[in-house]
């Protein structure tokens, strides 16, 4: 269960500093910053619960742009309307903004050193256990749910993306498509009961 914070300047402050030190010390991609967010916002702070952070992750993935700006905004917005969309946004582009910034002045002279190569070849292997982190706790957050739908049209896309390699925005849409129908169908059950 969330609990909305009070909007004032110190929310403000709060919400910049952490979406800043989110972005700031993620390294890896979006889905690295939206495991970490979701700790911070839904397990730490209890502004907003996971199925919340589970549909802002839909969003933010299905939307064009980068993960973690979209799921940022996503959350700034439901928590304090356009000012909040605005600050948790600038919170999350300004570290990467920075430090690409700098890198990209100094990376020719680095590129080639082999300690700079040992270091991200690194950091892969800890992205790639931080994602299946995230995937495994977003999966189990489904599951609880005990509904069959969602289930089945995990299983679906699961099997789409993976074994026939199906392009994900096709899956999106048909699993959206899917969805729709199969809770119209549901709602009308319901209503006849």
């Amino acid at each position: 269960m969330s609990t909305k914070p009070v909007i004032d300047l110190k929310f403000y402050l709060k919400l910049f500093w952490t979406t800043f030190t989110l972005s700031l010390f993620t390294f890896g991609g979006g889905f690295v910053i939206v495991s970490l967010m979701r700790k911070k916002m839904v397990v730490q702070l209890g502004w907003i619960d996971d199925e919340e952070m589970m549909d802002f992750i839909t969003i933010a993935q299905s939307s064009p742009g980068p993960i973690a700006v979209n799921a940022s905004l996503m959350v700034g917005y439901h928590l304090a309307g356009v000012p909040g969309a605005l600050v948790s946004t600038l919170g999350t582009i300004l570290p990467p903004m920075v430090i690409l910034s700098l890198i990209s002045v100094g990376y020719e002279a680095v590129a080639e050193n082999t300690w700079v190569k040992a270091a991200f070849h690194g950091m892969r292997a800890v992205v790639a256990a931080i994602v299946l982190q995230v995937t495994w706790a977003l999966f189990r957050t489904l599951a609880e749910t005990k509904k069959v739908l969602p289930l089945v049209l995990f299983a679906v896309a699961f099997i789409a993306l993976f074994v026939f390699r199906v392009n994900i925005m096709v899956v999106m849409v048909m699993m959206v498509l899917l969805s729709i129908l199969l809770s119209i169908r549901e709602a009308r059950k319901e209503k006849m009961r």
